[in-house]
């Protein structure tokens, strides 16, 4: 996310005073971004390819500084503009996937959109070159050879940081659900690895990783983040991985909980989710609710549920500790969030809802593709396809 895009006059919060509402609103008009992945593959070979540079370098003719490299030189990263409405953000990044796939294709290559690659990668890695890549090696050494994962990071404005961790706060106990919608990295290496999402199991081994912290002030944030800096932990802000987090160059809150997802729908849906749930978090925090505080323990220990099970097993009920059907748990999310949504944005929703009951999570749809002749060939194929649905 480039800063001037997200450039807005001072808010209250900034000027001293406390977020404002819309006359009339009982949720705040909320601008969201994303980001996603993408794993350029040989369409022949179906492997990784190193090339993704020079696909990077082939999109920019129409997407400029919205294109750009990742750690390894299997990835590309987009970013979309912020948007108020969900169709503008689906229609932003068709066009953003879509260009980056004709890229690709006069490379002789394609793009997929998953969390994992299907097939095996070098080790160690080829990572992009630049200095903060170099320095990362050298600081977390094997952790950055597996590190071949893709996500979706969606990006919602806040008014400042004390907002910002107000939300994050609030956000926390559905980490699991947004986990489980948002599960596509079945595979590792050839390998069905049980998990909905591996990619979280494998980002989980960062030092600074998984659910936050509760934070009880801004004091208390900058004051733990200075110590991760003092101790050497990080490298700078932008490593702080945690699963929600204040953006450090952007005026944003960032939930990056989810696999990068097959189909735009499926990133428009976890946009919806999370703007919904956002909407009513904020409403909840102008009314000086407090938020659900679950024990980290418990936390985390759902989060590995929902990475292995997905939207077709059992979470863990976090005030109760026993499982339930998470069926219940993504009705529990939709409860929440749809009434905040606008009935615009819901209208375009109920396709992509009905299809996630019927045929499951990311995750789901690449096993049922390997399933028609076991072959990891026709899941990569599968991905090529619905990258550009």
């Amino acid at each position: 996310m480039k800063s001037e895009k997200w450039t807005s006059a001072p808010t209250a919060e900034q000027t001293g005073g406390t977020p404002s509402l819309p006359t009339g609103s009982t949720a705040p008009v909320l601008r969201m971004g994303v980001e996603e992945e993408y794993l350029v593959v040989d369409p022949v070979s179906r492997q990784l390819s190193t090339r993704a540079d020079k696909v990077v370098t082939e999109a920019a003719t129409e997407l400029g500084d919205r294109v750009t490299t990742e750690l390894t030189r299997y990835q590309v990263e987009i970013r979309t503009h912020p948007h108020t409405s969900l169709t503008a953000l689906d229609e932003d990044l068709r066009h953003s996937r879509r260009s980056v796939a004709r890229a690709a294709a006069r490379l002789g290559l394609r793009i997929i959109s998953s969390g994992t690659p299907v097939l095996g990668q070098h080790t160690p890695l080829p990572l992009s070159a630049g200095r903060r890549y170099a320095q990362s090696l050298a600081t977390f050494r094997a952790l950055d050879h597996e590190q071949t994962v893709c996500a979706c990071h969606i990006h919602v404005e806040m008014p400042g940081l004390a907002t910002a961790l107000a939300l994050s706060n609030h956000l926390r106990p559905w980490l699991p659900a947004l986990i489980a919608l948002g599960g596509n990295s079945p595979y590792w290496d050839g390998q069905d690895t049980g998990y909905d999402s591996w990619r979280t199991l494998t980002w989980g081994r960062w030092p600074v990783s998984g659910p936050p912290p509760y934070f009880e002030s801004a004091a208390h944030y900058e004051d733990l983040i200075g110590r991760l800096l003092t101790s050497h932990t990080l490298l700078d802000r932008g490593g702080v991985y945690w699963d929600v987090r204040p953006s450090h160059h952007v005026p944003t809150l960032e939930i990056r909980v989810a696999d990068a997802t097959p189909t735009v729908d499926d990133t428009v849906l976890l946009a919806a989710a999370v703007k919904g749930l956002a909407a009513t978090a904020l409403a909840a925090v102008r009314d000086g609710q407090p938020a659900p505080r679950p024990e980290a323990e418990l936390l985390r220990a759902a989060c590995w549920r929902a990475a292995r099970d997905g939207v077709r097993g059992h979470s863990i009920d976090l005030a109760s500790g026993r499982l339930q059907p998470t069926t219940r748990l993504i009705e529990q999310l939709w409860t929440t969030a749809l009434p905040a949504l606008a009935p615009e944005d819901l209208a375009r929703l109920h396709a992509t809802r009905r299809r996630l009951l019927a045929q499951g999570n990311g995750a789901d749809r690449q096993r049922a593709a390997y399933r028609h002749r076991h072959s990891h060939h026709d899941v990569i194929d599968h991905l090529i396809q619905q990258t550009t649905a």
